[in-house]
């Protein structure tokens, strides 16, 4: 159709990218390198809430702490993977992205300057003191032997020379794009070798107390994050008793209280037939076994109590885990449930004093965090403990029970309840440890990843790269004209020294002195 005012015929909309168009607008703006920054701000920024609370993996113990502490907005957090920040769906989703922007954004890089390393120097410019860095002077050597001696000079301080017509060019510094490539590789060898770990690995943590034993099956585990491709069944089968723990403390000093040395004595059996062995776990320094590594990244005291019920039939008896709820001294919770008691089940609050003490308002502490004079405080309830629905063992239900008193015992004492509901012995103190048990099959991919990538740095900090042409030609008077230029492709490249050794190498006068 003819436009009637214009007569000519009107043009078509312009036509719109199309899904391939935006395909790959959306491939250049992810590997682009603004990107790949953008997202490593974003990685180290999501793992921040991995830093600031418990995670399962490492830690159950503070997990179910938090939790218990922290009624409202604890169970907001679960949800959000708080305390599973570095298995949570957008924490891998931030990763993947890096992981393919960095991927995109170096391997062009890294083709380029393949090419650019197989390149010769570019040729000398025409004029040559046009350049910032350039001297000009005339020689008494023929244009040739001014030339052939520049050729060896530079090729003496390593650089790469070309020799052309009436000219030497020179190039030096491609190790700083190197090693800068170097490192961004090295970052993708790491984030491929924690991505093997997290998709082959497994990690998984188990609370012992002394005298204990633990098989290596998932059942057997308080708290076990494995990867997708991880296969429970293929756990090594070795097992493990925990014999006794040892911790020192300072005893005197601006520093007393203060830890200074854990060891846990286990005794191992690497597969099944195997004679045991004796072992020692200190902190930083684990347990290897059957491909797998035992840290101990946790400890605390279990209090011994045996419980009768208003009948007088032994319906307890052993140690109960306490949590440290003061990290210095060490005074723990915890909570002892009975649900075999007769005629009502029963129940304990238990605060445990490792060296009790008594403040100036009548409360008992703990004043050092050795097993120095044990005591406990306990709160007795009676009722029903609500077994019936899942809950916490660090936690007790107390809305269908009811309060029959407190009191505090020392080792070897007892109460006795009211209205003979049972009583209750404090029979001695044991402690527990908590030992994470790991599998990383990428751990050493990214060992050697972390090392090239510190290489790879250096070098691109420390090396300078920079180029240096020489042109000469005889003159009208039978004399050398002779011109050095250089050019720094980075910041203080430092061409300026190299541009007046090679001059007066080759015969230029010295610098007038200032003044």
């Amino acid at each position: 159709m003819t436009d009637t005012l214009t007569g000519t015929e009107p043009t078509a909309p312009p036509a719109g990218l199309g899904p391939l168009g935006w395909a790959r607008w959306v491939w250049r703006q992810l590997t682009s390198m603004r990107t790949a920054l953008f997202l490593l701000f974003l990685l180290a920024l999501a793992a921040v809430p991995g830093s600031l609370l418990p995670q399962r993996g490492t830690d159950p113990v503070a997990v179910a702490d938090y939790l218990r502490r922290h009624p409202t907005l604890g169970p907001i957090l679960d949800r959000l993977s708080g305390f599973d920040v570095f298995a949570a769906p957008w924490f891998a989703a931030i990763y993947v992205l890096l992981l393919v922007s960095l991927v995109g954004c170096v391997l062009p890089r890294t083709r380029q300057h393949l090419r650019a390393s197989r390149a010769r120097p570019p040729a000398a410019p025409r004029n040559l003191t046009r350049l910032p860095v350039s001297r000009s002077f005339t020689a008494h050597r023929p244009a040739e032997e001014v030339l052939e001696a520049a050729y060896d000079d530079l090729r003496s301080h390593r650089f790469r020379v070309e020799r052309g017509d009436g000219y030497v060019a020179a190039e030096k510094g491609f190790l700083r794009e190197t090693g800068n490539l170097v490192f961004h590789l090295a970052v993708v060898a790491i984030l491929i070798g924690v991505g093997v770990g997290s998709s082959w690995g497994f990690k998984g943590t188990r609370i012992l107390v002394e005298g204990d034993g633990f098989s290596d099956t998932l059942t057997q585990y308080d708290g076990f994050t494995a990867g997708r491709f991880t296969n429970a069944d293929d756990l090594p089968p070795f097992s493990l008793t925990l014999k006794r723990f040892d911790a020192t403390y300072q005893t005197a000093g601006d520093q007393r209280g203060a830890a200074r040395s854990f060891a846990a004595t286990v005794q191992v059996i690497d597969h099944p037939g195997a004679q045991p062995r004796t072992a020692t776990i200190r902190v930083n320094s684990p347990l290897h076994v059957a491909g797998t590594k035992i840290f101990l990244v946790g400890h605390g005291y279990a209090p011994r109590f045996t419980v009768r019920d208003g009948r007088g039939d032994v319906v307890w008896s052993g140690p109960i885990v306490t949590l440290p709820q003061d990290p210095v001294n060490l005074a723990s919770t915890g909570v002892l449930k009975v649900s075999g008691a007769r005629p009502t089940q029963l129940g304990f609050v238990v605060d445990f004093f490792p060296t009790a003490a008594t403040a100036s308002d009548g409360r008992l502490v703990s004043a050092f965090p050795a097993a120095v004079s044990p005591a406990v405080n306990l709160g007795g309830w009676t009722g029903d403990l609500g077994l019936d629905v899942p809950q916490s063992v660090y936690r007790l239900d107390t809305s269908r029970m009811t309060l029959v008193g407190r009191s505090s015992l020392r080792v070897g004492s007892s109460w006795t309840l009211p209205d003979g509901a049972g009583t209750i012995t404090f029979d001695g103190v044991d402690q527990w440890v908590n030992l994470q048990v790991s599998h990383d099959p990428g751990k050493g991919l990214a060992l050697v990843a972390a090392i090239a990538a510190i290489v790879g740095l250096l070098l691109s900090l420390l090396v300078r790269r920079r180029r240096v042409w020489v042109r000469a030609s005889s003159g009208t008077d039978g004399r050398t004209v002779v011109a050095v230029a250089g050019l720094s492709r980075t910041e203080n490249g430092g061409v300026e020294r190299d541009v007046d050794e090679l001059a007066r190498l080759l015969g230029a006068p010295p610098d007038p002195p200032e003044g």
